[in-house]
């Protein structure tokens, strides 16, 4: 068995069981997604368009891709018509701009709201009030093929394990208050928190989607 065969299965035990594990192929060749579909893995995530749009034209067609990196407007056109799941929705603008190609490709498109939870300013993300604009019922009303199915975050890049887990609490606490919301496109369940680094502590503070890659694959270059 390869190495990432063995890794993959062994990430999967330790995982909650309603935690949805997103194996991250960026900059890996498909040959390395290939041997980890084999064992039956199917959502990978990428972060650049054009190599999320050539990979997936030449893997299986049942492979649920995810854009997990940050979506430039003019590109969301590339991957409207076969995106499982757009983790980065930053503003209001890029929502609006995945609504339109949705409804050009005759798709209800499945988003995570990014909310900056970090200290660094390098992340992108929503303020909470951006965040709460967009919940908003006038603004979701005109938002007819888009589906936001929860919230993602990245933690600040520390060993300080008590800041990370406190940045991914207020996520969680954010993730409760949007689930309360009742709107037909919003279908609240998916909290995408945690990396190879940092999974474990988001696991602890309520994380269901997690999202690894040199952990599975190794480091990159």
């Amino acid at each position: 068995m390869s190495q990432i065969s063995t890794v993959l299965q062994d990430l999967k035990e330790t995982l909650p069981e309603d935690c949805t594990l997103i194996a991250v192929s960026k900059t890996k060749p498909s040959s390395d997604i290939e041997i980890a579909y084999e064992t039956g893995h199917r959502d990978f995530g990428e972060n650049k368009v054009q190599e999320l749009t050539q990979k997936a034209e030449n893997l299986p067609k049942d492979i649920k891709w995810h854009m997990i990196g940050h979506l430039q407007r003019n590109k969301v056109k590339y991957i409207a018509p076969f995106v499982h799941l757009i983790h980065g929705v930053d503003s209001l603008k890029l929502l609006k701009e995945i609504n339109k190609q949705g409804t050009k490709n005759d798709r209800v498109i499945n988003c995570l709201l990014q909310i900056h939870i970090a200290e660094e300013e390098t992340k992108f993300g929503l303020d909470t009030n951006e965040m709460r604009e967009i919940i908003s019922e006038e603004v979701l009303n005109e938002m007819k093929n888009v589906r936001i199915v929860g919230l993602m975050g990245m933690a600040t890049n520390t060993d300080n394990t008590e800041q990370v887990a406190k940045e991914f609490s207020n996520l969680k606490s954010l993730f409760e208050e949007i689930k309360e919301t009742d709107h037909t496109q919003l279908s609240v369940n998916t909290l995408s928190m945690g990396m190879s680094g940092d999974y474990k502590i988001a696991i602890e503070e309520g994380s269901n989607m997690v999202r690894i890659g040199s952990a599975i694959f190794g480091s990159r270059n």
